[in-house]
């Protein structure tokens, strides 16, 4: 009798750059993969999904196991949602009705708090991850995501039916695992918090920034004044971090400031929404860490007049 274990059933739910790379990863790695989408169904089911890899080259997956409701997709074991934290108050019956018993729902999402907003809508029976992409990925056309550099994943186990820690740690490295035999770096974090602050430091200046100066991130890099605000705005969210418990490593922000440097010119996804005229996702990535540190007494005035500036571009963009 074989003893190989039965690979799970992924869903990806909101295949954008973030769900269309991992998900064509991990099914060319032969991972039975099924994909919801909304717009691009017509064009995904005529023609694939197309990764262009920077190291890679063209990766192509076609056909796809792709639904536009997500009442024609199977109970998937995994469930990895790439939808922006825009959308979260209606993500809740989508994913009850596409989990498997038991299900594990990784949310690779950026922001602070993103698992504790939906923990209340889910079945306790349902295992809340929280995933952090360390990816430079955008869409350029209908079923094609462009990759330029990285696609690491740190996972880290929230809440759910684990019976301890220990049980829960066991189920993120079951995550981790998946993305290592998809041929990416993947590791686990004891502290989802923790993680998503470090995500923060290159969020926070690099979207934001990216969105007030209509710029990308080659000029920023290559200007004196706005690297110097850069290197700020990292200080001060790792210090907000501090404040609020969470200490980031030694050198941390001078490690993801250099790491960006030789990037090639990537548009970070709040410059994409807001030139697609879309919501930013001002309240997981500004709003929530400000009051965070706010709530424990300490101040980020730089972070605090970018958050401001920006919401009055959301306003005035829609």
């Amino acid at each position: 009798m074989s003893t190989e274990t039965k690979k799970p059933r992924i869903g990806i739910i909101g295949t954008g750059a973030i769900g269309g790379f991992y998900g064509v990863m991990l099914a060319r790695a032969g991972f039975d993969v099924h994909f919801l989408l909304r717009s691009e169904f017509a064009a995904v089911s005529e023609n694939g999904l197309l990764i262009r890899h920077a190291e890679l080259g063209d990766l192509t997956l076609n056909p796809v196991q792709a639904y536009s409701s997500v009442s024609d997709m199977p109970l998937c074991d995994w469930l990895l949602v790439g939808a922006k934290t825009t959308g979260n108050a209606d993500l809740a019956p989508v994913i009850v009705r596409a989990a498997a018993p038991g299900a594990k729902v990784l949310l690779m999402q950026n922001g602070l708090d993103v698992e504790d907003s939906l923990r209340p809508l889910l079945p306790n029976a349902l295992h809340l991850l929280g995933g952090l992409c360390f990816v430079g990925v955008h869409r350029t056309a209908p079923g094609v995501v462009t990759h330029l550099a990285f696609g690491a994943v740190t996972l880290g186990y929230h809440s759910g039916s684990a019976v301890d820690p220990e049980a829960g740690q066991l189920i993120a490295e079951e995550g981790a695992d998946l993305f290592r035999k998809a041929g990416l770096d993947s590791r686990t974090t004891a502290s989802v918090q923790l993680a998503r602050w470090q995500k923060l430091v290159w969020n926070i200046p690099y979207n934001g920034l990216s969105v007030l100066l209509r710029t990308s991130t080659t000029p920023l890099m290559e200007d004196p004044d706005s690297r110097a605000l850069i290197r700020a705005l990292m200080s001060e969210v790792i210090q907000g971090a501090a404040a609020c418990g969470y200490s980031l490593p030694q050198g941390y922000a001078e490690q993801l400031f250099a790491a960006t440097e030789p990037m090639p010119d990537y548009q970070p996804s709040m410059y994409l929404d807001y030139r697609e005229k879309r919501p930013l996702e001002l309240a997981a990535i500004y709003a929530k860490p400000l009051h965070a540190a706010m709530s424990v007494g300490h101040d980020m005035p730089k972070t605090r007049a970018l958050y401001q500036a920006l919401a009055f571009i959301d306003t005035h963009n829609s």
